[in-house]
């Protein structure tokens, strides 16, 4: 069962110790450790939660990008632990992408291509998949997104 908590950098030591290899990777193809990453998308959000079971399992937050045509960028990274959940993480979106909608218009980032269970997650949850391909980091990125 997963439990969602307001996020704090308390949390942030053992997401990144045990970070997803996927998510490891989109971090450093930004030039980030998963502990700076996690530290950064904490700080630049301001919707930021700590996905538990038990222990925290994942991090995910929305950080805006342009307030005034009312743009941000949701995140999520986390451990293995957090996709073992898969069902509850499904139940858990919707109500979370309505809180981030009801702060912003358009909901938009981007994700490794290597990162399926993310991608299809993102299906899931109602965000569109871009077919254009961008080299960040040396890895292949789509964008995603999501239109209020």
């Amino acid at each position: 069962m997963i439990d969602l908590r307001p996020a704090s950098p308390a949390h942030v030591g053992r997401i990144a110790r045990n970070m997803r290899e996927a998510d490891t990777l989109e971090c450093g193809a930004f030039g980030r450790t998963p502990r700076q990453a996690l530290r950064f998308g904490l700080q630049a959000s301001v919707l930021a939660f700590t996905a538990f079971d038990e222990r925290p399992v994942a991090m995910l937050g929305l950080t805006p990008v342009n307030a005034i045509e009312s743009v941000a960028r949701p995140w999520l990274l986390g451990t293995d632990a957090v996709f073992a959940c898969a069902r509850p993480l499904l139940t858990l979106g919707p109500p979370i992408i309505a809180a981030m909608h009801a702060r912003f218009r358009r909901l938009e980032n981007q994700v490794w291509t290597g990162n399926t269970r993310a991608i299809r997650l993102l299906g899931q949850w109602g965000f569109e998949i871009g077919d254009e391909v961008a080299m960040i980091g040396g890895l292949p990125f789509v964008d995603f997104w999501r239109e209020a």
